[in-house]
């Protein structure tokens, strides 16, 4: 399978996903003395800070500076000590990730040892927050939101492919929701692209009707209709860039602009000459306490 071009989880709803924080933030900070020597029997993604370490993942060498970020897999038998500086700081956290509440996602993708996060810059300040507002013995809500921003920004990081064997193994239920999510991470990496919706659905085992419904029943859309979506969701970002709704509708593949008004409004709530009018609102200031404010002329 080659990599989905676009964000990886675009096509999976949020409500497809289930995180489980199965124990309580590592923070870590560690000196000359710290070694570790270890398996866990759920992933942990490990973030660093400050000062650097040098681990071994299954007989394999690995580093973590500041900004790098390392997936140790269910299972896998890691060792660690420190690296240069005094002092080697960040989070380890423990979890669970589970499309459809039983298929674990983090196995179905082939992924990266380790990455160094592009948008660090942005992301560091969360990150920071993160390890230290951790509780000491439980985990929070809050915990689990910033969790998954910066799980998800390390999975579009370090996303090679989605695992061929993993559907070979996958039998039932199991196996229709990786396709499902399969076809649907095919469709929002590349909307426009002429025969998506064919490309996304071919040489699937199953009935194509019943493939349609099963799809809508977790999706809330039939295949069809979701490519649509994810074009008009597409449009929304071409709109609140500046252009005009004749030249995203163009842009966006509807020649006939009025249909695009239609479908827009159907699809999204709001008609894109409304949705243009309250992006540049916010922009210019216009929009404050859920209010849209329209300044006086002078």
């Amino acid at each position: 399978m080659e990599k989905t071009e676009g964000r990886v989880l675009a096509g999976i709803p949020p409500d497809a996903l289930s995180l489980k924080l199965s124990r309580s933030t590592i923070k870590m900070r560690h000196t000359s003395t710290w070694r570790v020597e270890k398996s866990n029997e759920v992933h942990d993604l490990v973030v660093c800070i400050s000062g650097s370490a040098l681990y071994e993942l299954d007989g394999e060498p690995a580093s973590l500076s500041p900004g790098e970020a390392m997936l140790i897999p269910a299972g896998a038998r890691f060792v660690g000590r420190l690296g240069t500086g005094p002092i080697y700081s960040g989070f380890a956290q423990h979890f669970t990730l589970d499309l459809f509440s039983h298929v674990d996602l983090i196995s179905q993708m082939e992924l990266k040892r380790t990455v160094k996060f592009s948008r660090w810059r942005v992301l560091e300040p969360l990150v920071r927050y993160y390890r230290e507002t951790a509780p000491v013995s439980s985990t929070t809500l809050e915990q689990y939101h910033m969790f998954m921003v910066i799980l998800i920004e390390f999975i579009e990081e370090a996303f090679i492919r989605w695992r061929e064997q993993a559907l070979l193994n996958a039998a039932g239920p199991d196996a229709l929701s990786l396709h499902i999510m399969l076809a649907a991470a095919r469709i929002a990496g590349q909307p426009f692209k002429p025969g998506i919706l064919e490309e996304a659905l071919g040489r699937l085992p199953y009935n194509a009707d019943y493939f349609r419904r099963a799809f809508k029943e977790r999706l809330g859309y039939t295949p069809a209709k979701f490519v649509e979506f994810k074009r008009l969701e597409q449009a929304m970002n071409i709109l609140a860039t500046g252009h005009s709704v004749k030249e995203t509708a163009a842009m966006t593949g509807y020649p006939d602009v009025y249909y695009f008004s239609r479908q827009f409004k159907r699809y999204i709530g709001t008609s894109p000459s409304a949705y243009r009018l309250l992006t540049r609102a916010k922009e210019g200031g216009q929009f404050i306490d859920g209010t849209f404010h329209i300044p006086e002329r002078t």
